[in-house]
């Protein structure tokens, strides 16, 4: 798999091949893929919001009025459902939306999705990923000339903290570390920027994947 390699200030860049890449032929992987994602999407769902049904709301369990002769309706308790503070009918109730993924198909998704943002052209490699101080200003201009527009995942292992201070005020610019790095991270960006030393790490994990 070649990719294109920047300098570490971003003016010069010349393609070098990257062997440990996994390469795909036709839909192999992209099932695994898919269902990856929506894994990820739905653990990070709180299920949180719950109702309370007429035996768990407080209040008295007596009748509100006699059975017979008041004209009304019959009623049994004023924790029923039509009664002001009464029990919820078919609300929310908490619950746990996560999902499983085996280590064999969120490895299948990982080599997937990035092989096909890499033959997308979508996926750059640069020398270093550093600055000489945490300045927003100096991380603008590299990635200025490297990925102009579009949201940009930057790839290293591991991060600079001055380097991360300096792209962390940047809307359009997020950073993780290689070992970190998951299918769901290589979909959602329009380019991502990896470092030598977090290419290097890539490699391994592919590697040790087979």
């Amino acid at each position: 798999m070649k990719l294109k390699v920047f300098t570490k200030d971003g003016s010069t860049a010349a393609e070098k091949d990257f062997p440990q890449i996994p390469e795909f032929e036709g839909d192999k992987g992209l099932l695994a893929l898919k269902q990856v994602i929506l894994a990820y999407q739905a653990n990070q769902r709180q299920g949180n919001a719950h109702t309370k049904l007429r035996s768990e709301v407080s209040g008295t369990g007596r009748k509100p009025f006699r059975q017979k002769g008041t004209g009304s309706a019959r009623q049994g308790s004023l924790r029923s459902p039509q009664h002001r503070t009464g029990g919820i009918v078919h609300g929310p109730r908490g619950r746990n939306f996560s999902q499983k993924v085996n280590k064999k198909m969120n490895r299948l998704a990982f080599q997937r999705a990035l092989f096909d943002r890499a033959v997308s052209g979508e996926v750059d490699v640069i020398e270093t990923l550093e600055c000489g101080e945490s300045r927003t200003k100096l991380v603008n201009t590299l990635l200025d000339k490297v990925a102009p527009q579009g949201k940009i995942l930057l790839v290293d292992a591991p991060c600079s903290d001055e380097f991360r201070r300096a792209a962390r005020n940047i809307e359009r610019v997020a950073m993780t570390e290689a070992h970190s790095l998951n299918a769901y991270d290589l979909c959602r960006y329009d380019r991502i920027l990896i470092s030598q030393k977090g290419i290097e790490q890539l490699e391994k994990r592919t590697i040790n994947s087979k």
